[in-house]
């Protein structure tokens, strides 16, 4: 399917070097960013304090972070779980405040912006077992909102989960190189990998420049990222291979101009309807989807931009040729191997 055919090349390698030198530059200066200002990380990766409160009605997110907000609580990660009434909250270590007294002062700011009285009391579970309860009541006795769970995220836990992000990271990277490796040639493989550690690391520079909040969903789109990006530079490889068999007469810049000229259409296709539905994310998803929502936004446009003047300009550079990708056949001899 195309909307449309361009039927004369688009010179693409000719401008190569150009693009290139401002790839560069932008992945030193995430790269700088990355050292000089660090990851805002959320308290999956630095720890902190996790509560589920329950509301007798569909819950006001926005009102409920304006409530934690207002008590001092920076950054509140709000979300619904399960259903609209059914909250998880999320906040960060407090130096100098345990994390009984942390759920406790928000517990108790929730209650206020509900016009309520916290109370602490013991009830019985169907199964016979005394349990001590915390709820929100309001003058008739009537329950505005209960205290769930209380849950401490340690930092060692958040370490043990940096950690496997980033050994989810090189297992993606190491596999995508082996798989371009057996399918193409290890040039390809190469070229690949820098151009899908290009998006990766530029999307961490502007996490990093603005300190958006980076969290186990923005990790979840990274990854996703890689996966995406090294797919357009896949259908790319795939026409460039295809060039070298129909095209005998071109030369190597021709060929990669061609393929990515004749793969335009498709890629305007594909990540045109992709960018819709992650900005619809982004504009209705809420605070929870925001900033995987961007990063993905981030990792569409800069991917598309490193599988053209990245992937293919590298793997130019590093002297691909017909010969790597199709194999010369050799001439059958006229005694067929038999000796006279």
């Amino acid at each position: 399917m195309e909307f449309f055919r361009i039927h004369k090349d688009i010179p693409f390698m000719r401008h190569a070097l150009i693009f290139n030198v401002v790839s560069a530059l932008t992945f030193v200066a995430a790269v700088f960013f990355l050292f000089h200002k660090g990851l805002h990380l959320s308290i999956e990766f630095k720890g902190g304090t996790v509560l589920e409160v329950k509301y007798p009605h569909a819950a006001n997110l926005e009102g409920m972070r304006a409530s934690l907000s207002a008590a001092g609580y920076e950054h509140p990660e709000v979300s619904s779980f399960g259903t609209a009434s059914d909250v998880m909250i999320r906040l960060p270590i407090t130096p100098g405040t345990s994390s009984d007294k942390t759920s406790a002062n928000a517990f108790e700011a929730l209650c206020r912006a509900e016009k309520g009285t916290t109370r602490h009391f013991d009830t019985t579970t169907p199964q016979g077992e005394h349990v001590s309860r915390t709820a929100c009541l309001d003058a008739a006795g009537k329950e505005l909102v209960s205290l769930q769970r209380v849950e401490f995220v340690g930092p060692q836990v958040g370490e043990e989960l940096a950690q496997n992000g980033l050994n989810a990271l090189v297992m993606v990277v190491i596999g995508v190189m082996i798989y371009l490796a057996i399918r193409f040639e290890w040039k390809f493989a190469v070229a690949a990998i820098i151009a899908n550690l290009h998006d990766v690391v530029i999307i961490l520079g502007f996490f990093a420049f603005f300190q958006w909040e980076f969290s186990l969903t923005v990790l979840a789109a990274v990854l996703a990222v890689l996966g995406y990006s090294v797919n357009e530079s896949v259908v790319i490889f795939d026409r460039i291979r295809e060039n070298f068999r129909k095209q005998r007469k071109m030369s190597v810049h021709e060929v990669i101009d061609n393929a990515i000229t004749s793969t335009i259409s498709r890629t305007i296709i594909t990540h045109g309807c992709t960018q819709m539905m992650v900005l619809s994310m982004l504009f209705l998803g809420g605070p929870t989807l925001h900033y995987f929502a961007i990063a993905l936004t981030i990792g569409i446009l800069f991917g598309i931009y490193s599988s053209v003047f990245v992937a293919a300009a590298v793997a130019m550079w590093l002297g691909v040729k017909r010969e790597d990708l199709i194999k010369p056949v050799k001439e059958k001899d006229e005694t067929d191997g038999a000796v006279v």
